[in-house]
């Protein structure tokens, strides 16, 4: 029997399996964050230590009859940076006379394209609280579309959307735009019911902008004709995103996973780009993950 490790680490917290060959689930725990450019190498090395422990214990085996492990991470999108873990994480296990056969770190995009599909090809676009796309082709080739964070890019985005309500929700409270229920809403929600209000929070309580998105978008399903046009011009960037995407991939029919809150939940603004891709990308479907992110991850540490 081979076993493998499959972790999807993140900015909260960091999921970790034991899957066999045949990806039967032995064992699943979650852990700490495993951020590692933030919290440092060590605080992450010693999580999945942890997580990887617990596994082989529940399990009943040892830690040499693992064959390959896999983690997919924030801030390891660029391979040098994803080194630095790899390097720091063998260096850890070697302190306590241990080793893997083979390790590997990916992004945490990487091992979702890799779970959404079951590691055939397909594309994921990813749009919670920053917006990506991600197409693997025949080849076996990984294209990429947008991910230029929230200063040059995001379009599609929690942020985004976030980002332009509260710009309406600023111009609406002192009559420099129309009326809309988002500062209501904002009220309600945040306590934000004036403009001095609204700046404090944002420029000295470091305000998080992606959570007004869902407000926003409660706003739009409500006709609020302010929200429904930043819906509107948003799930145009989505769609620009999977446009480009096609044209990479070169494929007659693409299949899309959509990732991450903003749009693989039942909500209007996932519906307008569901629609908007019905009517204007008749190649195109949009398909549920196959597997989640950690299985992803499985799948790719079986393929080192």
């Amino acid at each position: 029997m081979q076993y493998y490790i499959g972790m999807d680490g993140g900015g909260t917290k960091t999921k970790c399996v034991l899957t066999d060959e045949n990806l039967k689930v032995l064992h699943e725990c979650s852990g700490g964050p495993s951020t590692f450019i933030l919290i440092g190498v060590d605080t992450v090395c010693n999580t999945m230590f942890d997580l990887i422990n617990e596994c082989i214990e529940q399990a009943g085996i040892t830690f040499d009859q693992i064959e390959s492990a896999v983690i997919g991470t924030t801030g390891a999108g660029r391979r040098s940076d994803a080194e630095t873990l790899e390097q720091g994480f063998t260096d850890f296990l070697k302190s306590k006379q241990l080793a893997l056969k083979k390790f590997r770190v990916e992004s945490d995009a990487r091992i979702a394209l890799e779970g959404a599909f079951g590691g055939n090809p397909g594309s994921i676009l990813i749009a919670g609280t920053g917006s990506i796309m991600f197409g693997k082709d025949e080849s076996g080739e990984i294209h990429r579309v947008g991910g230029f964070g929230r200063f040059i890019g995001d379009e599609g985005s929690g942020y985004m959307i976030g980002r332009k309500g509260l710009m309406a929700a600023a111009k609406s409270f002192d009559g420099r735009g129309a009326p809309t229920l988002l500062t209501g809403y904002i009220r309600d929600e945040f306590g934000i019911d004036d403009p001095s209000k609204l700046i404090t929070e944002i420029y000295k309580n470091n305000f998080d902008i992606a959570s007004a998105a869902p407000l926003v978008i409660r706003a739009a399903e409500n006709n609020d004709e302010v929200c429904e046009n930043i819906i509107d011009e948003e799930s145009d960037n989505l769609m620009l995103h999977a446009r480009a995407m096609k044209k990479k991939l070169q494929v007659p029919g693409m299949k899309v996973a959509p990732i991450g809150g903003t749009i693989s939940t039942d909500n209007y603004y996932a519906s307008k780009f569901r629609e908007k891709v019905r009517k204007f990308l008749h190649e195109v479907e949009i398909i549920p993950a196959k597997y989640p992110p950690h299985i992803g991850a499985v799948i790719m540490a079986k393929n080192l």
